[in-house]
């Protein structure tokens, strides 16, 4: 890392932005240093996103001014940005699928010989770029071939390509793999010893302990401190980011579980037809769903939910025989699901909260065949109340409100209905630490008034915290049951690899 007495590569100061209703950013400052590594961190709404927008000329401040390298610049325009050096790696990734690598890294910055693009010279220098971040892959190869997270590697070969100083990578792990997510970390290492700047944004705590020199924290748009290397630990953050100390992050409270809501026998999911599936969930009950990635986890919870039917076993619902064909006779019966992906499978984005709200309960509340807008609003003023959810009014656009409150109207969307089964997929994804906190008190709340909960999560501290039992998936079948008492750690990741049959899945 440079010393102390070099000038900032860039420096923040006073940025501020407004939206209708909505102060994004106000006074913020920022600086970061050549081959530095700054975290940018705080809660859904705090102004990260609108903050690296605005360095990527994306959007434009308010006010405020942006120096690069000690000169003021006018970030008017992505085009802008690159030409300082500065590219942004979204969430989403950026890529064309129907294209091959190599074009993907010079898209718009072909090399040409006699007019006409010259592929060779694209392929030797891909080759290069990519070598630099460590994917062995031909640059001929077809993006929409490769994984996500060698994509996200094709996407930083592409910022290297216009000789990037300033990388800006947004949640760029929420959808990696362990392995893809450790190769990853291996590349941004490299590129700050090589001088390149990150500014990294991310929910997991974890990783910003691992990789970053400093760490700046928003709150409601603001500067709200911060952490040098030796000070980076997880309650400053936290303490910082919500601004008070979260003494007990899972707060469950001791209650007794009744009758059995869900049977499972033998069930067989299209997608592992070959392993049979058993187990139960009783109602006040707060189920966890563990396993690696392609355990099998997400395609359970979507048969149970008719979105992939069952091929085989049956499924009792309050000791009703039911095996749902679609979605709509699931939401009959009393089940919800909270989908993986809340902006794909979750929300309409272009709709309204409380148009959202209403969509599971459409056929419940029609009047005689139309929507019944006074129940509408009434859903949503409601659950806007019961789930805390920041937003100017019940007509404001989804895809508008921070990934915590969406998050919160997909839950509020079920809760509407109340529902007797309530399956969540991945709750908390790319949610900060305070919304996280209180979908953990939603769930709660829900298990005390007798809702049976059945969630699956990739983060280990949250299946601890939360199951009253752990089932373990590995490679589609159930290889074991854990009670609250046997949950730890090592427990959970035997099963998961397939390492230990010692907490085989109880049958009752």
């Amino acid at each position: 890392m440079t010393g102390q007495a070099a000038p900032p590569l860039l420096e923040v100061s006073k940025v501020s932005k407004h939206f209708p209703g909505v102060r994004a950013l106000n006074d913020v400052d920022l600086t970061l240093s050549s081959g530095e590594v700054l975290a940018v961190i705080g809660e859904n709404g705090a102004g990260k996103s609108t903050l690296m927008k605005i360095l990527a000329g994306v959007q434009h401040p308010d006010r405020g001014e942006i120096r690069v390298n000690g000169k003021t610049v006018v970030l008017n325009s992505v085009e802008t940005a690159l030409n300082l050096g500065i590219a942004l790696i979204h969430q989403e990734l950026n890529l064309a699928d129907n294209l091959n690598v190599g074009a993907n890294i010079f898209l718009g910055r072909e090399p040409r010989r006699m007019g006409l693009i010259d592929h060779g010279e694209i392929s030797n220098n891909a080759g290069r770029f990519l070598k630099m971040v460590g994917l062995k892959v031909d640059p001929s190869v077809q993006v929409s071939e490769l994984t996500l997270g060698r994509q996200q590697m094709v996407e930083i070969a592409k910022a290297l390509s216009i000789n990037a100083e300033i990388l800006i990578m947004d949640e760029p792990t929420s959808s990696l793999s362990q392995r893809e997510t450790e190769n990853l970390f291996t590349v941004i290492k490299d590129l700050r010893n090589r001088g390149v700047s990150v500014v990294y944004i991310s929910h997991r705590l974890g990783e910003v302990q691992e990789l970053a020199d400093r760490v700046i924290v928003l709150r409601d748009g603001c500067n709200a401190g911060e952490l040098k290397r030796e000070e980076i630990h997880h309650d400053a953050m936290v303490q910082l980011m919500v601004g008070r100390e979260i003494s007990q992050f899972y707060q469950r409270n001791p209650h007794e579980a009744s009758d059995t809501v869900l049977e499972v026998r033998d069930l067989r999911t299209p997608a592992h037809p070959g392993h049979p599936l058993s187990f139960n969930v009783r109602a006040g009950e707060i189920v966890g769903i563990a396993g690696l990635v392609g355990a099998g986890r997400t395609e359970l919870l979507q048969t149970l939910f008719g979105v992939t039917p069952a091929v085989g076993g049956t499924i009792h619902l309050n000791q009703r025989k039911l095996i749902p064909q679609n979605p709509r006779e699931a939401i009959k019966a009393g089940i919800g699901l909270v989908p993986e992906d809340r902006k794909k499978q979750g929300l309409i984005l272009e709709m309204e909260v409380g148009e959202n709200m209403s969509l599971a309960s459409l056929d419940r509340d029609q009047k005689r065949g139309f929507l019944n807008r006074l129940k509408e609003r009434e859903i949503a003023s409601e659950m806007i109340g019961q789930m805390r959810i920041k937003t100017p009014s019940n007509q404001q656009v989804v895809q508008f409100l921070s990934g915590g409150n969406q998050q919160k109207v997909v839950l509020g969307k079920w809760l509407a209905m109340k529902p007797c089964l309530l399956l969540l997929d991945e709750p908390t994804r790319g949610i900060d630490v305070g919304a996280k906190q209180e979908i953990y008190g939603l769930m709660e709340e829900l298990a005390q008034h007798g809702v049976a909960v059945l969630f699956v999560s990739s983060e280990m501290e949250e299946i601890l915290g939360m199951s009253d039992r752990t089932l373990v998936m590995h490679e589609g079948r159930l290889a074991g049951e854990l009670s609250r008492e046997e949950l730890s750690e090592e427990t959970v990741m035997k099963l998961a690899t397939g390492r230990d049959e010692s907490f085989m899945v109880r049958k009752e």
